[in-house]
């Protein structure tokens, strides 16, 4: 009788139990020891890839604000008051693909999180007044970001890489829209209406719960939640024919930044493509890859170099960055990144040294977690 092959090795250590409610709410439970202290994470599958209609660019970020400004059973004030009381950790983030909404509370008042936060997801409530003030905020930190030279680079990389999709403008939306946004206070609450439902979002708790009462009690307080979500018309980026190489200019003082993005596939987790390339990162641009020895060791020609795919719900850009000491050295740390990448092309890596890298990132995410449970 032949043996059966091994299982596969366990990477995340603790189960994960899914449910998926009537409403199409999917909720993640991870139960885990750590010590009454529990994480609560609303992901909505939406951000900059959702915003396809012309002139309405940064609104999922928007409603990242929007979010704290209360409802009429909570106001804003009565909800941060709630927030204070329960010494809990509250915020949130929007990126290409999502919005993710954060909490990390004591095991006790899980319950009461889930009460307010289903509550301000089924019923957002803000004035015109509130909304134009908010409007006014999200400018301000857009002009604050124009003030990073990282961010000033990035934003024009985008737009010269994505042409027809919607990855072409950030998070943060075309400064032209978020300018006039003060005046799209109707289209606010159709946005809302059409991104947030719950068949477009996933709940996720861990740490320090019972399964079967976390599913209880989230069905009680999301099930009234009504569907209604709308997907988004996204236009396909048309294959990029040649390379597109732009120099973008700053106001202010920086040392000469390089962003090189070479289209990537979509990110998928059982795709070996796309984990092959999580490794080519590592291997030709990390810390132990040849051109980081050479370029920022021993000729110091670069503050950094670094690679990374996007992990984009479509076809992202896989990059590459670095900071050049002297702006002479431009051309030539270009032509080595060039001979780094062709390099990896034509020779295969070794075992041995895939192996060690493989190890690397392995220990290295579970270092990850232990760390942020001893935070907590």
């Amino acid at each position: 009788v032949a043996a059966k092959p091994d299982a596969p090795a366990k990477i995340f250590p603790y189960e994960m139990h899914q449910k998926t409610l009537d409403n199409g709410l999917q909720v993640v439970v991870v139960p885990m020891p750590s010590d009454g202290l529990v994480s609560y994470r609303t992901v909505v599958r939406t951000g900059a890839r959702d915003e396809y209609e012309k002139g309405h660019t940064g609104f999922a970020h928007f409603f990242e604000h929007m979010m704290f400004r209360g409802t009429e059973k909570y106001p804003a004030d009565k909800y941060g008051e709630l927030v204070t009381k329960m010494g809990s950790d509250s915020n949130a983030y929007t990126s290409t693909d999502r919005t993710v909404y954060e909490f990390d509370i004591a095991a006790e008042d899980l319950e009461t999180v889930m009460e307010i936060e289903s509550d301000r997801f089924m019923n957002l409530s803000y004035s015109e007044e509130v909304f134009q003030t908010e409007a006014g905020a999200v400018y301000g930190e857009y002009r604050k970001n124009k003030a990073s030279p990282g961010f000033v680079l990035y934003e024009a990389v985008r737009k010269a890489a994505f042409s027809k999709h919607t990855y072409g403008h950030t998070a943060m939306g075309y400064v032209e829209d978020i300018k006039a946004m003060p005046t799209m206070y109707e289209y606010s609450k159709r946005f809302f209406s059409r991104y947030y439902r719950p068949e477009n979002c996933t709940v996720i708790v861990a740490g320090d719960v019972d399964k079967d009462k976390v599913f209880a009690d989230i069905e009680k307080y999301y099930s009234p939640w009504k569907k209604g979500y709308k997907a988004p018309r996204i236009t396909k980026e048309p294959r990029q024919r040649k390379e597109i190489r732009i120099d973008v200019p700053y106001e202010g003082q920086t040392l000469p930044m390089i962003s090189i993005g070479y289209k990537g596939d979509a990110y998928t987790d059982d795709d070996p493509v796309y984990a092959a390339s999580i490794l080519l990162a590592d291997l030709a641009f990390g810390e132990t890859s040849k051109i980081h020895k050479e370029l920022v060791l021993e000729k110091q020609m670069v503050q950094y170099i670094g690679a990374s795919p996007a992990m984009d719900r479509d076809p992202g850009l896989w990059g590459i960055w670095t900071v050049v000491n002297d702006p002479k050295d431009i051309d030539a740390v270009l032509a080595r990144i060039d001979e780094a990448v062709i390099e990896y092309i034509r020779h295969p890596v070794s075992d041995e040294r895939l192996a060690r890298v493989k190890s690397a990132m392995k220990y290295g995410y579970l270092k990850i977690g232990r760390a942020s449970c001893r935070e907590r």
